[in-house]
């Protein structure tokens, strides 16, 4: 695993988040780092999987999002549906927040009989297409293909994500 110079120094941001419930517990133990992905990290993928959307003749809309699911980075490519820009800021969303493949999401769903609404915000999907980026066992953000097949745009997402976990070290 990679210390927080490391990280730092391949654009990895750290922040802190300090949970103070009493000044008693805070005795050395009370801070937590949370990684997060950035700009660098989202030009990585889009890079990636726009190159490989080429080489296949083919078009979508990738989006990368920070760990909360709020986006660092929308792509859509020349020919690309315009509902594909949602769909894939959607997955990337879901992805993050849930902190797994939205398509795992989705199935999770149909298969308990609820409905994804239940999640309380209109942006969740179920779709496959979004991938979480786990980097030191952090989801620290998240990939989204819109615009083939669900099995092609998580395919391509895993790749971007792949292409960032290497990137980090």
């Amino acid at each position: 695993m990679l210390g927080a110079n490391a990280l730092k120094r391949r654009g990895v941001r750290l922040h802190a988040i300090v949970d103070k419930p009493n000044r008693a517990d805070l005795k050395g133990n009370a801070m937590l780092t949370n990684l997060e992905i950035g700009e660098e990290e989202a030009r990585i993928a889009v890079d990636l999987i726009v190159g490989e959307l080429k080489r296949r003749g083919k078009v979508a809309v990738i989006a990368v999002a920070d760990r909360h699911g709020e986006l660092i980075a929308l792509w859509r490519m020349n020919g690309a549906g315009l509902a594909c820009m949602t769909i894939a800021t959607n997955k990337a969303f879901t992805a993050a927040r849930e902190k797994k493949p939205s398509g795992d999401v989705g199935r999770s769903s149909r298969d308990g009989g609820w409905d994804i609404a239940y999640l309380g915000d209109r942006r969740y999907v179920g779709w496959d297409g979004g991938v979480p980026v786990v980097i030191g066992g952090q989801v620290v953000g998240a990939v989204a293909v819109s615009g083939l097949s669900g099995e092609e745009d998580a395919e391509l997402a895993a790749l971007g994500v792949q292409r960032i976990v290497e990137s980090a070290g």
